[in-house]
């Protein structure tokens, strides 16, 4: 009898940011990956080998979207 193959993934909760520009994030510290879900649309968009203390910074930034366009947009590979 062959058994059915299934992937289980592990669910990363978003975390919602009071930003215009960012609705909320999720982070995989096992592969440090950051996912972004920008308010202008309906995806998230994963940044790869981010390290934790910069998703940390994004979370306690005041400005979210500022912090996103300094310290990650187009510092690590989406």
């Amino acid at each position: 009898m062959v058994r059915p193959y299934f992937v289980y993934y592990r669910a990363r909760e978003m975390i919602a940011l009071n930003s215009r520009a960012i609705r909320g994030v999720s982070y995989d510290s096992n592969t440090a990956t950051l996912t972004i879900w920008f308010t202008s649309g309906e995806q998230g968009y994963d940044y790869y080998n981010v390290p934790a203390h910069v998703y940390d910074g994004l979370l306690k930034a005041s400005s979210h979207g500022s912090y996103f366009n300094h310290y990650i947009r187009d510092q690590y590979a989406a």
